[in-house]
């Protein structure tokens, strides 16, 4: 029922989008027989319900339709830049749990002190700070200014396929190649945007984790704990793995919004993924690419949901 009401949110916005994809197809010079041939091919004279009928069709059968910039089916086009995206959103994840979580437990132990509003400051800007702007002035300042990071793009231009793709993920691919000069390389270009992209998961995990470990702190079993001689270190272990399971869930849930934010971070520092894919389709007025990927979006966070409940049933057996 969901993925229905999915199809059909996805085709109502194709169809209210200021957006004419014969136009887009034909060019605007193209003359009325060549426009009306172009719009019965793509079947946009049938009534609307005949037209959803059609879209459901073809989405369950795979036929996403053909991307106008490249050629190729869409759906391949998606295959081959889907991986980029999937590695930067998993180490900016891998940065703002292992930053993040540590933040959320300093401020809760801490609070209302100075930590703690330092760390509520952080969440305060990470959340605020818009990502296309963090990510101009750290390239005006680490890559043109002090040359520490990589510029647009994977790697360098030199180091442009040379690892077999195996994962389509050049740290990955790289390292079972043991090309590691090429490693290095990645490893450059990609340390930015994925840090900048984890300010938004690390404002959100220190905020939900502080939430988590206060409301911890305050129960009776801590008072028991400290009553008892346990030191800070170990009253503050024993409540962490009390919240550990709800911010598992916290977590998966937080690395779609990671893969949904990836548009303006890769379109900053021009990295080939599916948010840039996603940019250029929206320019370009390619209505079977935005579709596409917009359908794709509400699955994942559809599959992220599914993936956090049975993560919260299998680690909590109090709620089987």
């Amino acid at each position: 029922m969901t993925l229905a009401g999915l199809a059909a949110l996805t085709f109502f916005i194709g169809r209210v989008m200021p957006v004419d994809p014969v136009i887009a197809i034909v060019g605007e010079q193209a003359d009325q027989e060549t426009y009306r041939a172009v719009r019965a091919q793509l079947g946009l004279d049938r009534p609307l319900p005949v037209q959803f009928a059609y879209y459901v069709r073809d989405i369950a059968t795979g036929n996403f339709g053909t991307a106008i910039a490249t050629g190729h089916p869409v759906i391949e086009d998606i295959r081959r830049v889907f991986p980029a995206t999937l590695e930067l959103a998993t180490l900016a994840l891998l940065t703002g749990v292992l930053l993040g979580v540590p933040l959320g437990i300093a401020a809760a132990v801490w609070r209302g002190r100075g930590p703690d509003h330092a760390v509520r400051l952080f969440g305060l800007v990470g959340y605020s700070v818009p990502h296309f702007w963090l990510g101009l002035i750290a390239l005006v300042v680490f890559y043109a200014r002090l040359h520490w990071i990589g510029g647009s793009g994977r790697v360098s231009v030199a180091n442009v396929d040379l690892v077999p793709s195996v994962t389509g993920m050049i740290l990955v691919d790289s390292a079972l190649d043991r090309n590691w000069d090429v490693f290095r390389d990645a490893l450059r270009h990609i340390a930015m945007p994925a840090l900048i992209l984890a300010t938004t998961s690390m404002a959100y995990l220190s905020r939900m984790t502080r939430s988590f470990m206060l409301e911890q702190l305050g129960q009776e079993y801590v008072t028991t704990a400290r009553i008892k001689g346990l030191s800070g270190f170990g009253v503050t272990w024993h409540a962490f793995r009390n919240i550990a399971v709800p911010l598992v869930t916290v977590v998966v849930l937080a690395y779609g919004g990671l893969l949904d934010g990836a548009v303006l971070t890769e379109t900053v520092f021009g990295w080939p993924g599916f948010g840039q894919y996603l940019t250029s389709g929206l320019l370009a007025g390619d209505m079977n690419v935005v579709l596409t990927c917009t359908l794709l979006v509400g699955v994942i966070f559809l599959a992220l949901n599914l993936l956090s409940d049975v993560l919260y049933r299998t680690l909590d057996p109090r709620t089987r």
